[in-house]
């Protein structure tokens, strides 16, 4: 097998392959980054909107509630053919890049928005009562009482959930997406060894997701306060 691969590399690493596998690394750093920031700003409204328990709050809380609850329970693939199977049904006209990017959308909130509430929660209960004595509004609460004591506790499962996320995109390939998946399909599918077609595959991956998860510690050690100051 290695006598095989040595064969392959300089067909294998040729300028329209390396370009067809940097068009792909781009479609999945572009998915997961996308859905990431959308998912972390949606679901942290989500969280937010469902601790509220003031009584005008209760349609937007129950809404948010069912979202949630619903989209974390059906698989990704699943939500990826629910969406594109509703778009054709409406006759629009999107890209399969666009289905998927609202699918990944539609699952990180749903998530996140889960890992912010339990984090928000975790703070104790003392401390929203000290904030409601002084008289603080709802948001005022969350973002000078609330939210700077859990970002330690809401950070690690985070960008642990964007790790696994990337690797969850792949699943775009089902619907056509031209991502790394689907890169490695098609060039396994020419002929080249499985071994190095999805070896460089994993290496993309791992270029992705590694910095990711380096700059989450990073992020939580600067903006985590420390719990035992």
């Amino acid at each position: 097998m290695l006598d095989q691969i040595l064969q392959e590399l300089p067909r294998f690493f040729s300028y329209y392959n390396l370009l067809f596998f940097a068009k792909a690394l781009g479609v999945t750093f572009a998915l997961s980054a996308i859905g990431c920031v959308v998912g972390f700003s949606l679901g942290f409204l989500l969280a937010a909107v469902r601790l509220d328990s003031r009584p005008a709050g209760r349609p937007l809380r129950i809404a948010s509630t069912v979202f949630i609850e619903l989209f974390r329970r059906i698989p990704f693939l699943v939500t990826l053919m629910l969406v594109f199977f509703i778009f054709q049904g409406l006759n629009a006209d999107l890209a399969m890049f666009t289905v998927a990017l609202i699918s990944v959308c539609l699952i990180a909130t749903a998530f996140i928005a889960e890992i912010v509430r339990s984090g928000l929660e975790s703070v104790h209960r003392n401390q929203w009562d000290a904030a409601a004595a002084m008289n603080f509004t709802y948001l005022q609460t969350l973002r000078l009482v609330i939210i700077p004591q859990a970002w330690k506790i809401i950070l690690p499962p985070v960008f642990g959930f964007f790790v696994l996320f990337i690797k969850d995109t792949a699943l775009a390939s089902q619907i056509g997406v031209v991502e790394l998946a689907f890169a490695g399909k098609t060039m396994n599918n020419k002929g080249f060894s499985a071994a190095l077609v999805y070896g460089t595959v994993l290496a993309l991956y791992f270029m992705l997701s590694y910095p990711l998860a380096r700059f989450g510690k990073h992020l939580e050690k600067k903006l985590a306060p420390t719990r035992n100051r």
